[in-house]
């Protein structure tokens, strides 16, 4: 596709092994970007049906398109799931992006926050993260930065700011259909 680059996202554990690969996201170029996401800097990708690879080498294949938000410096990003009952916010408290080339990547830290359609919230995999906060040995700075890259997402999700914005959510994943389907 002309303008939207496919890129493979990879995300980590604290001590640097692989934890899951997306093979096939295609980042939506800065033409169709919203104004308010073009400053912030943010990278949006869409996924759809892509082979997704765990760390033990198994393979499976997503089923609910997604719009994906990487801002820099923060430590968290959000990934919209276009479902039948609306969008779904799946948050990863994680570290910043890194980027070399066309691939992504970034530390996962386990704490995830859940945005339903309905705009209810909830935290989940909080003793995954108190377990490996053990075993990886979180410094005092990681741990503070995980609680930040939290508040923040619970801030973000409470006030629909950028990016909890269905409409834009919806916007990028036609214009890339639209792309897909050689424009029409």
């Amino acid at each position: 596709m002309d303008n939207f680059a496919p890129y493979v996202i990879k995300s980590f554990k604290h001590d640097g092994h692989l934890h899951r690969m997306w093979l096939t996201n295609w980042r939506v170029p800065p033409h169709v970007m919203h104004a308010d996401h073009l400053q912030q800097d943010m990278m949006v990708f869409i996924n759809s049906q892509t082979k997704i690879q765990e760390a033990d080498g198994k393979e499976w294949v997503s089923r609910i398109p997604g719009v994906s938000f990487f801002i820099p410096s923060q430590w968290f990003n959000i990934v919209a799931l276009i479902e039948d009952t609306g969008v779904r916010y799946y948050c990863n408290v994680a570290s910043p992006m890194y980027v070399t080339g066309q691939v992504l990547t970034y530390i996962d830290y386990d704490l995830d926050v859940i945005r339903m359609p309905d705009r209810s919230v909830h935290i989940v995999d909080e003793d995954e993260y108190e377990r490996h906060k053990l075993n990886y040995h979180y410094s005092t700075l990681v741990e503070s930065k995980v609680k930040a890259g939290l508040a923040a997402i619970l801030e973000l999700a409470s006030t629909d700011k950028p990016p909890f914005q269905d409409d834009l959510v919806m916007h990028y994943y036609e214009q890339w259909e639209k792309q897909k389907n050689g424009g029409a």
